[in-house]
């Protein structure tokens, strides 16, 4: 791995290690070249696009002339109005599903524009179809968006009153106590730094404990997941990468023609004499 690049969002340390031993330990019924398919499900997803080709050569290497199965996902409906599907929104859909079942906390990391907020507004809306046709294995979906940092580290945590000596629950701690029978996912959308990511190194290790700084400590329900939306990891700590799965999304693989087909569609709709058809892009 020394040949990759180096990225604020790599680490193969000894928790990814872990993360890949347990993740393999779930694939063992599904594939007997259970191994290789842990190896790629865990890390192709955090690579750009440029440490791509030199992981894969990597891999044939070490495992020569053996074939990875590949899962269907066909009977998941990645269709949404207004929005194009390509292979590689697909790609990034189905990784962030594997990503979310080897790890509680993942992290989508890309510059804007490059389809994250879309990445897993449409791997939840699939989840909730899947469910509602009452197929196994699917529960309902919930999401917490927040921005952590529009608001203080008291709003965020929950503070004392100086004045009263009162607790009061900030916007994190407060839904966390929300138990709920569905799948919850909150969703950090905002810069990471050090002055509040690093609260939540506890949470996202295997404890799964929020630390307040009254002392109290809550624990993180089985069906909640911690969802990361950031541009880079520059501010974030290894204790904090080394923690998280992470799914990469490169601007240069999603290109400018979903945008420009889209936009298309919709002139379409409003103006019908215009018969262009965006395919022909």
């Amino acid at each position: 791995m020394q040949q990759l690049s180096k990225q604020d969002h790599y680490d193969f340390g000894l928790r990814a290690l872990t993360s890949l031993l347990r993740y393999a330990g779930k694939k063992r019924r599904v594939c007997p070249n259970v191994l290789l398919m842990a190896m790629k499900d865990m890390n192709i997803a955090k690579l750009t696009s440029a440490d791509l080709p030199l992981f894969t050569g990597i891999i044939q290497d070490l495992f020569p002339d053996v074939e990875t199965p590949v899962i269907d996902y066909g009977k998941v409906e990645l269709r949404q109005k207004g929005l194009q599907v390509t292979p590689f929104t697909m790609t990034k859909v189905i990784q962030l599903y594997e990503t979310k079942n080897s790890r509680h906390s993942s992290m989508l990391v890309g510059k804007t524009g490059c389809g994250k907020t879309v990445t897993w507004k449409t791997l939840k809306n699939a989840l909730i179809a899947m469910h509602n046709k009452e197929v196994p294995g699917y529960e309902l979906v919930q999401d917490y968006p927040l921005n952590p940092k529009s608001m203080s580290l008291g709003e965020l945590y929950g503070e004392n009153d100086l004045a009263t000596n009162e607790w009061s629950d900030g916007v994190l701690s407060s839904v966390m106590r929300t138990a709920c029978a569905d799948e919850k996912w909150i969703v950090f959308d905002g810069p990471v730094d050090t002055l509040w990511i690093e609260s939540m190194n506890s949470v996202m290790d295997d404890n799964k404990v929020l630390t307040l700084i009254n002392g109290e400590r809550i624990s993180m329900p089985e069906q909640v997941s911690l969802l990361f939306e950031v541009e880079n990891l520059a501010q974030a700590s290894p204790a904090t990468v080394s923690r998280c799965g992470m799914v990469y999304n490169d601007y240069v693989d999603l290109g400018w023609k979903p945008f420009v087909k889209s936009w298309l569609e919709k002139r379409h709709q409003q103006h019908p004499e215009l018969r262009r058809s965006p395919q022909s892009l």
